[in-house]
């Protein structure tokens, strides 16, 4: 990726401070193309940086669909620490004019809802929060749909039924997917079991890989992983096992014998739909700027199948995909008990969207507690 620093980064680098954190910043300054988006000046904050070939990577794929769409540039801010420093970095984006901001890390949630209280005329936008202010939206996906299919695809590769999964944080997001990643593999082994391993951040493949390893010796044959490098599955390829990648299919053909699948997302239409919203007048925030897409609409797909998914296991899992769009079927339908042994949704209860997006149980089957921190 080409990295333009111009005079915003270097006016930004004495604010942002990233070195102390062992972080750096890359931009691509925005200069409005002219025409019915010239009111346009719009950045991305990422938590890290689109050669992870996973979760930046997906959204920078979108910030570029943007670009292409409304013949604007977009000034891109890598490597930004959650807490304080993000603070400082989107006020200062702020301070500088830009009216348009995306935030894409969850630790970002609290910052852009102060900073947004601050600068009321720009419009921020916060990606897999759930805070919201006048001019402060918020947007993510049902990525437990896919990821109750990429549970399948794993739940039918294991031959033992003992699957693993590398986790980040126990936030909603992660524990819901986790839940859906084990529901999918029992869909096709009742017996399957997800032992998870918490590595307490986003992106550390050196930590993630040692969650990994821990849980191939623990006995996991096939592993899932909510993480944004691709060291689960560089264990799994030494180790000889399958694993179900996330955010993006791009490296598929870098483990040929034991991809599986994958969640991956699709920003570009939203990223576009935000961006001509606002131009034409209207920030998409506050309790009405919640956006929360899914498979019906693009925004959360599966990926490529390696070449050890069956034609059966295949044709499976597009039942059940199609099921899902058309909304006859959904992952969260009781019943359903947590992994103490309690119903927490009833017999012919589909879950509603509020208890999904706080879910803070484990399902029946996951080896393993949610921290307490």
């Amino acid at each position: 990726m080409k990295k333009h620093i111009k005079g915003f980064a270097l006016a930004a680098a004495a604010v942002f401070g990233l070195a102390a954190c062992g972080g750096s910043s890359s931009t691509e300054t925005t200069e409005a193309a002219g025409g019915e988006y010239d009111n346009l000046k719009v950045a991305v904050v990422y938590i890290g940086v689109p050669g992870d070939a996973g979760y930046t990577y997906q959204h920078d794929q979108g910030i570029a669909a943007l670009e292409a769409e409304l013949g604007v540039s977009v000034t891109r801010l890598e490597n930004i620490p959650e807490g304080a420093e993000s603070t400082a970095t989107f006020d200062q984006l702020a301070a500088e004019g830009y009216n348009l901001i995306f935030g894409t890390s969850f630790g970002y949630m609290d910052p852009m809802l102060e900073v947004s209280g601050k600068y009321t005329d720009k419009c921020f936008l916060h990606a897999t929060g759930y805070k919201t202010s006048p001019n402060l939206g918020t947007y993510f996906g049902a990525a437990e749909e896919a990821r109750y299919l990429s549970g399948i695809a794993a739940g039918a590769a294991s031959p033992t039924g003992k699957l693993g999964y590398v986790a980040a944080f126990p936030i909603p997001e992660v524990v819901r997917g986790l839940n859906a990643f084990t529901l999918g593999a029992q869909s096709v082994n009742p017996d399957a079991t997800v032992q998870v391993q918490w590595t307490s951040t986003w992106f550390d493949p050196a930590k993630e890989k040692e969650a990994a390893q821990a849980l191939l010796q623990a006995g996991a044959d096939v592993l899932g992983m909510h993480q944004d490098s691709t060291a689960t599955g560089e264990a799994a390829m030494e180790a000889g096992a399958k694993w179900v990648g996330y955010n993006s299919d791009t490296i598929a053909g870098d483990f040929p014998d034991t991809w599986l699948t994958a969640p991956i997302w699709d920003w570009g239409p939203y990223y576009i739909s935000a961006a001509k919203q606002f131009a034409a007048g209207t920030c998409p925030a506050g309790d009405s700027g919640q956006y929360y897409g899914n498979m019906a609409d693009g925004t959360v797909k599966l990926g490529t199948f390696g070449s050890s998914v069956s034609a059966d296991t295949q044709n499976f899992i597009a039942e059940r995909a199609a099921a899902i769009i058309d909304g006859s079927f959904a992952p969260f339908t009781g019943p359903i008990n947590d992994n103490a042994g309690n119903e927490v949704i009833a017999d012919g209860v589909v879950a509603p969207l509020g208890d999904l997006l706080g879910m803070q149980y484990l399902v029946e089957g996951v080896i393993g507690e949610i921290p307490s921190s």
